[in-house]
């Protein structure tokens, strides 16, 4: 079975995360193939990314040792793909949103979320920061102080917190959640598709200029942290399921 379904249809792009037994994490490819799929889209008006299971996406899959250069530019094509896509993109957010998978997640147009869920952003705790414009998307809505909390400290942002901060467009109860998604799918592939795309450049512009800024600067601090005592200590400390001890190199 793949790892992600693609579907184009009636105008609408859905992609679907489909490792659940690994809470979604994502690979390079995986992340290539999502941008593929955007700037090749013919006919879309919108598109829909989901996860299969009890998450959203728990970010890019952990590999022992450095970052991988491979995976740091495959987050920045997609989340570029994301942003720059002349149509509405959804996050339907079904369970967790952590590290990169927050990140996809914020950077759609509209996000419909379960009201038991959270966004998470751990990479602190293996001595990394976070990535695919985490800085910039939480800094522009949450204030520099909140974004500070999340990234530094490694808190969970539950989903109400997430959509009263106006962090996401939508929250439901998790029984509402498919029939949400559905219909706010409909609205926009039956909508002005050209003065979506229109309202989409400008509210970028306002609040998101910088991206392209700050996921440079993400990515050369993954590959410097990535290859840090700390990060090997982080990773280690996982797997032997203890405290780190962290030494500032």
């Amino acid at each position: 079975m793949s790892d992600l379904s693609i579907v184009n249809e009636d105008g609408v792009l859905k992609v679907t995360i489909t490792c659940p037994d690994r809470l979604n994490s994502v690979t390079s490819q995986m992340l290539n193939q999502m941008a593929d799929a955007l700037e090749a889209a013919d006919g879309v008006r919108v598109a829909v990314f989901g996860g299969e299971g009890r998450a959203f996406c728990s970010g890019a899959v952990m590999v022992p040792g450095a970052v991988d250069d491979q995976i740091l530019d495959a987050i920045e094509r997609v989340i570029s793909a994301i942003t720059k896509a002349p149509f509405p993109v959804v996050a339907a957010v079904n369970g967790l949103a952590a590290g990169l998978g927050s990140s996809l997640a914020l950077a759609c147009d509209l996000q419909v979320t379960k009201a038991s869920g959270y966004f998470l952003q751990a990479f602190i705790n293996v001595g990394l920061m976070g990535d695919g414009g985490a800085h910039m998307f939480l800094a522009e809505t949450l204030g520099r102080a909140r974004a500070a909390r999340l990234l530094m400290l490694g808190e969970r942002l539950p989903n109400k917190e997430a959509f009263a901060a106006g962090l996401v467009s939508h929250c439901v109860a998790d029984d509402d959640f498919e029939r949400t998604v559905e219909e706010l799918v409909e609205r926009l592939a039956n909508g002005p598709t050209m003065a979506f795309s229109r309202i989409k450049s400008a509210i970028n512009a306002a609040a998101i200029s910088q991206l392209d800024e700050v996921l440079a600067l993400e990515s050369a601090g993954q590959t410097v942290l990535g290859n840090s005592a700390d990060h090997q200590e982080g990773i280690l400390a996982f797997t032997q399921k203890r405290p780190a001890n962290f030494t500032g190199a």
